[in-house]
């Protein structure tokens, strides 16, 4: 599926270095490596550029204020064979009183060599800080893109959702990695809405009256203050979230000018309770075709492509849906998303997929897989612990 075999030899006596990231050129390497990897695969699709610099700490993000990060490239022959970011995320080992060091923006060649390396330096980078577990892959946490695909080759991903050959899953568990969370996608086609189950009306119905919800769009006159209202919600939403660590204001802040851009206002609701919102969903266009014709460059013009006429985009990614905790299992959900049915309709989508769904939040599975969503692709996170 993907790497080409001139890339893909090393030669038994090739000696394997892992160094960290230094320089512009290192850089450079570091990004480009996807496109070398993946030339011969029609499924993948490059990160936006910039996004990826920030993240990786190549460029200014407010993650880095609180957390470490460090990339590190594998050289053989002179050429570069894989990349691994190594990530100290503190608010997670604080939260959770761990002393865990997260991997993430791996990429490797077809050798075992090549990613026991990787991972061992992030693990030696680890212990050099009193780390005694290794978890991921997180890009760099749970709240950006994460999991390693294990399920679902055979299409291309949804927007801000990982991709990675199937040789990726043996080299991380040779390496002695071992599963701790799955996470799925679940792909819906719009014909599903006419048969939905009865009780599924009925749910939304009795919401609606019983907490008398208003429900609205994202408005267009106080449109950033809405996005910074879906990030409040956002943070306060998934305290009980199996490995969430909250964002802090100034990542919340940097979400929300990111998501200005992105965000459809008629894909989008808001649920409201005397005037207090409690709830947000929203879908986001399918970007990633345009994000692959544009190979990743927003700049000087992929951003006038990513966005043109996003009315074209037939496939939605319904990215959240978020919820205040004590509304959580009164149906607010399906109000939020029932009141998007007359825009899906009415701009001719076809399917949306929902994602990602924790294998272990049982609440949202069972309601989509009860809605007659398909679980399409599967994600996973790896630990491994040295004490």
């Amino acid at each position: 599926m993907s790497v080409t075999s001139e890339t893909n030899k090393i030669s038994g006596k090739s000696a394997i270095d892992v160094i960290p990231v230094t320089t512009k050129a290192q850089q450079k390497q570091f990004v480009q490596l996807g496109f070398l990897l993946y030339k011969d695969d029609p499924n993948w699709v490059p990160p936006l550029e910039q996004n990826l610099r920030e993240l990786v700490g190549f460029a200014k993000h407010p993650f880095h204020e609180a957390n470490v990060v460090q990339p590190f490239l594998a050289i053989s022959d002179n050429r570069v064979v894989g990349r691994i970011v190594g990530i100290i995320d503190r608010g997670h080992n604080i939260r959770f009183e761990d002393k865990k060091v997260m991997f993430g923006f791996f990429e490797s060649i077809d050798s075992q060599e090549v990613a026991h390396a990787l991972l061992g330096r992030v693990k030696a980078w680890g212990q050099e800080q009193g780390m005694t577990s290794m978890r991921g892959p997180l890009n760099p946490s749970l709240n950006n893109e994460l999991g390693l695909l294990v399920e679902g080759f055979d299409k291309p991903p949804t927007f801000m959702m990982t991709y990675n050959p199937a040789y990726y899953e043996p080299l991380l568990v040779s390496y002695g990695l071992e599963k701790v969370q799955d996470l799925y996608s679940y792909l819906g086609h719009v014909d599903m809405i006419h048969t939905l189950d009865k009780k599924m009306k009925f749910v939304v119905d009795e919401a609606t009256r019983r907490f008398n919800v208003k429900v609205r769009p994202i408005s267009k006159r106080n449109f950033a203050k809405d996005v910074e209202m879906f990030m409040d919600i956002y943070n306060k939403s998934l305290p009980g979230t199996w490995g969430f660590v909250p964002m802090s204001e100034a990542e919340l802040r940097h979400a929300a000018v990111g998501l200005k851009q992105l965000i459809v206002p008629e894909l989008s609701s808001i649920a409201e309770i005397d005037g207090r919102a409690i709830g947000v969903v929203f879908a986001l266009p399918d970007y990633n075709p345009r994000i692959k014709a544009i190979k990743g460059k927003l700049f000087p013009f992929g951003f006038i492509r990513l966005l043109f006429n996003r009315k074209a985009i037939k496939k939605v990614r319904m990215i959240s849906t978020n919820v205040l905790p004590e509304y959580q299992k009164w149906g607010i959900s399906l109000v939020l998303l029932n009141h998007l049915l007359p825009t899906i309709d009415k701009w001719g989508i076809k399917t949306a997929e929902f994602s990602w769904v924790l294998e272990s939040n049982h609440l949202s599975r069972a309601t989509l897989e009860r809605s007659g969503t398909a679980r399409d692709k599967t994600y996973r996170i790896y630990d491994l612990s040295w004490q």
